[in-house]
């Protein structure tokens, strides 16, 4: 009984995935909890390429 205890104990073959799911788990709480500030940022750097693509297409002068 006492060997089996032991060996349940030394177990490691899931500890791989725990630690995996609980990565997602803290991403996924943190992803919630600032979902309104990072759509705020993508937008803003979406808009922010729009606008200096347009900028940098003037400058170039292809021939």
């Amino acid at each position: 009984m006492v060997n089996q205890l032991k060996a349940f104990w030394n177990e490691e073959e899931g500890v791989g995935i725990i630690e995996i799911i609980l990565i997602l788990v803290v991403l996924i709480m943190l992803i919630v909890i600032f979902r309104d500030k990072i759509q705020e940022i993508v937008k803003s750097a979406v808009s922010n390429i729009s606008k200096d693509s347009s900028t940098i297409n003037k400058k170039l002068d292809i021939k």
